[in-house]
């Protein structure tokens, strides 16, 4: 199947069906439970809210999820909601980054403590952190600690090759200022505390999200961080950038569970939506640079937004 060129995002000037209904107003983020221990670019904290609106509905057609997967789980800060709120009776989060996939593999299935007590101890100076960024890992854990290190230290938490390191940072403290070694070591101990709800599996999500087609008790959130503009955005942030767009719309249309799928607003999105004729709705928000803008929510049956 042909690979779909990333999606230019509409002009916010350009009349549409999404942006002629925005819906609801900007979620404040900070609000929100906050358990990933990543920076992720695109990351959806502004969804918490829909998240559970969505899986509470669900309950209330007696179809409350036995099995809530998200194929893309980058930073999992909706498999983790998911988790801790008992929103589903089980959650798997599949990653196909080697370097995320190390973080995920220690944290819910490893040392996880050893983690933690690492990140406590770690001093980010200019030194440390190309000495820990250079030296290849010969663990697990060394790895999902480098991980941790280049996603906190680097630019906008972008872990693609060749990114840049922070320079000013928050407050002009340059590139140590988003480094919380207690936050980092609270957030997961919460996992471990909980990981027994959670299965980690790294590989393709498409492949592994195809096992679940015919199971009506499962629902998926899909997040490709693949579309993020018209510039190949994706490839400049995430190490795994290439999707199959097209093959996840028809896999999505295949599934006997719900699902939900977030998108750029771009008109390629649209037409995708069309063809396999899924709802889609427009969520106000604002992006890393704090700009308003809309993202797209795609289902089936998308009525619980307006209770």
């Amino acid at each position: 199947m042909e690979q779909l060129a990333l999606f230019p995002q509409l002009d916010k000037d350009v009349a549409s069906p999404s942006q002629s209904n925005v819906i609801g107003g900007i979620v404040n983020v900070a609000t929100v439970p906050q358990h990933s221990p990543f920076r992720y670019p695109g990351g959806k904290t502004w969804l918490a809210p829909r998240m559970r609106q969505w899986l509470r509905w669900l309950g209330r057609q007696d179809k409350r999820p036995t099995e809530f997967i998200e194929p893309f789980a980058g930073g999992g800060s909706m498999s983790l909601l998911v988790a801790f709120e008992r929103l589903a009776g089980h959650v798997t989060m599949i990653e196909l980054d080697p370097e995320v996939a190390a973080v995920w593999h220690t944290v819910l299935e490893g040392d996880g403590t050893l983690l933690a007590q690492d990140i406590l101890c770690f001093t980010p100076t200019p030194a440390a952190i190309a000495k820990t960024l250079t030296m290849p890992p010969t663990t697990l854990e060394a790895r999902a600690f480098q991980t941790i290190v280049r996603n906190r230290v680097q630019r906008g938490g972008i872990l693609a090759p060749g990114a840049g390191l922070i320079k000013q940072g928050e407050a002009g403290r340059g590139v140590a200022s988003r480094w919380y070694p207690e936050t980092l070591k609270r957030r997961i101990l919460d996992i471990i505390a909980i990981r027994e709800r959670i299965t980690f599996i790294e590989g393709d999500g498409l492949r592994i999200a195809k096992q679940y087609v015919h199971r009506d008790d499962v629902a998926f959130f899909f997040d490709p961080p693949y579309t993020a503009a018209g510039k190949k955005a994706g490839s400049r942030l995430y190490s795994c950038s290439e999707l199959d767009h097209e093959a996840l719309f028809a896999l999505a249309g295949e599934l006997h569970g719900d699902f939900l799928m977030t998108y750029d607003n771009a008109e390629g999105v649209h037409e995708l939506a069309r063809k396999h004729h899924f709802e889609v709705r427009a969520i106000a928000m604002k992006n890393t640079h704090h700009a308003k803008m809309s993202e797209l929510l795609i289902g089936r049956d998308l009525r619980w937004l307006d209770e």
